[in-house]
């Protein structure tokens, strides 16, 4: 006579509570990475037709990663300097919208004032991403070059020592106004106006 064998059976009370707590441990050690972006301010020039060509400073990458600067091919070693020299010409010698404390060449050709002043950064699909973000900082340094000078002369201490004191979290409310006060002067005198935008001018 054939014994009769029962399947054995597997306890599977304990494998929702193991689950469970693999799901705890995923969702615990799991990090989430978050998207990070350059923080850009548009020129505050509402009617693109105001603007006059020479207060464009245009800065083109095309596909071949070469780098353009007013139709001219430049060594991106020199943009920081040629991007100060146009920030900080202050065409004007007198009257309305004189820069009295730029210290540029003073070139008819060149940017009125640093407030009109506004560098156009264009790039293709073909762009290098890298060289892209190089490009970007070049940009950069030449504002910051230009309000270390300024915060330097007005108050002692550089730019970059400012934003990092101001960003200090052992400050008190009223001293973090004091920094925030002198940080938006010296934004003011040389304001970020880089677009990526398309800019037409007159």
């Amino acid at each position: 006579m054939a014994i009769k064998r029962e399947t054995p059976e597997v306890n599977a009370g304990s494998m929702a509570d193991i689950a469970f707590l693999l799901l705890i441990f995923f969702l615990v050690t799991t990090t989430l990475e978050t998207d990070a972006g350059l923080s850009r301010k548009l020129p505050t020039t509402n009617d693109p037709s105001k603007i006059k060509e020479r207060n464009l400073f245009r800065v083109n990458l095309n596909g071949s990663n070469q780098l353009l600067v007013e139709g001219q091919v430049l060594d991106i070693k020199d943009l920081r300097e040629e991007a100060i020299a146009f920030l900080d010409n202050g065409r004007l010698y007198s009257g309305d919208g004189y820069c009295s404390y730029c210290k540029g060449n003073r070139d008819d050709l060149s940017s009125d004032n640093p407030q009109k002043a506004i560098i156009s950064l264009s790039n293709t699909r073909e762009t290098n991403y890298g060289h892209y973000i190089t490009v970007q900082n070049e940009l950069v340094g030449a504002y910051n070059a230009l309000r270390n000078r300024e915060a330097m002369r007005i108050y002692r201490v550089s730019y970059e020592d400012l934003m990092a004191d101001y960003e200090d979290g052992k400050l008190s409310q009223e001293d973090k106004a004091v920094f925030k006060a002198k940080i938006e002067k010296i934004r003011e005198l040389f304001p970020k106006n880089l677009s990526e935008a398309e800019l037409n001018s007159k």
